[in-house]
């Protein structure tokens, strides 16, 4: 394993634990050349499950995609790198639990959608935004009266 800092291939393990329920090693490294510290994970490599884009392509499930595309909708949120972590653990569990290992790129985006509907409506609009490509400000607009109308309903009922 290479230092990200000095590049060195030489590092001792400090601490090694399961992580992600049990589906990887997270190891805690000490660079012999530089002496910082750094973590590395293992995973098992499992048969890729693939996305089946709108125009049909098929790209590999990529975990750091889906990961990266939370963090811009939850940016400057009280939602933390954990929490994220966590809700593409579950995603990618699905993924790999599913017989025919393909799975439709708008299936993915609706369960995310789903999620953060219910996680943070600020990272859902825009996440919404990006994934549903709104073409102006009404199909916009249309989008936050729908949130509107749900939560003043929501507060009817209790």
């Amino acid at each position: 394993m290479k230092c990200p800092y000095c590049k060195s291939a030489e590092s001792k393990v400090l601490d090694s634990r399961d992580s992600e329920g049990g589906f990887s090693v997270r190891r805690r490294r000490e660079c012999l050349g530089c002496s910082r510290r750094f973590t590395t994970y293992e995973r098992l490599e499992d048969v890729p499950c693939m996305v089946i884009k709108k125009d049909n392509r098929r790209e590999p499930f990529d975990r750091n995609k889906l990961l990266n595309g939370l963090i811009k909708a939850c940016e400057k949120r009280p939602i933390s790198l954990y929490v994220l972590e966590g809700f593409v653990n579950q995603i990618e569990e699905k993924v790999q639990d599913l017989s025919g290992k393909e799975i439709k790129s708008s299936e993915l985006g609706e369960m995310v959608m789903n999620w953060l509907y219910h996680l943070d409506e600020i990272a859902y609009v825009r996440f919404a935004s990006v994934y549903r490509q709104f073409k102006d400000i009404e199909q916009f607009m249309r989008e936050l009266r729908e949130i509107s109308n749900h939560r003043i309903s929501e507060n009817q009922v209790e």
